[in-house]
């Protein structure tokens, strides 16, 4: 009886992406004490994408810990087909995250961690270019904020009160 709900959860499991593990050192009397961060990418790749960033003592802690925290935080992207409906620029830090819409078939040109939050978004032909810090925690910061900016034609025109 008490295996039934053990799958529980499990239906919506989106695909995950761990973009960077993190060892920190704290020097005790005994030697060293490691513990490790986690920045972890969710997706459903098909316009719903959230990060996070989990700490522990071993890595796979730290992972679900992201994990957990990155299924908290999906938010909704919007896409034009296989693209973006528009040239976007996010910030974070001193991270800038330049993204261009791109012709059917270009395919994903970005860097490792830019790649991740675009491709599990749902994005499959996008441009790409990473200026400034190539921390990769601000550069999926950055990434999240340029997608947080996209809109669509059909958006703008509700918000104007304009037939397309």
């Amino acid at each position: 009886m008490a295996q039934q709900d053990s799958g529980q959860g499990h239906s919506t499991k989106n695909p995950e992406r761990v973009v960077q593990i993190r060892r920190c050192a704290c020097v005790v009397k005994g030697g060293r004490r490691f513990s490790f961060a986690a920045l972890v990418v969710v997706g459903d790749e098909s316009s719903r994408v959230g990060y996070g960033y989990g700490k522990g003592t071993e890595v796979p802690i730290a992972v679900e810990k992201a994990t957990k925290q990155a299924n908290r935080r999906l938010q909704d992207v919007a896409l034009d087909g296989t693209t973006i409906p528009h040239q976007v620029e996010g910030r974070f830090g001193a991270s800038r995250v330049v993204l261009v819409p791109a012709a059917p078939g270009t395919g994903i040109i970005a860097g490792e961690t830019v790649r991740a939050v675009v491709e599990l978004a749902g994005v499959t032909d996008i441009l790409t270019k990473s200026r400034g810090s190539s921390n990769p925690v601000n550069l999926v910061k950055a990434t999240f904020d340029a997608l947080s900016k996209l809109r669509t034609r059909e958006h703008v025109a509700r918000l104007r009160g304009v037939e397309v």
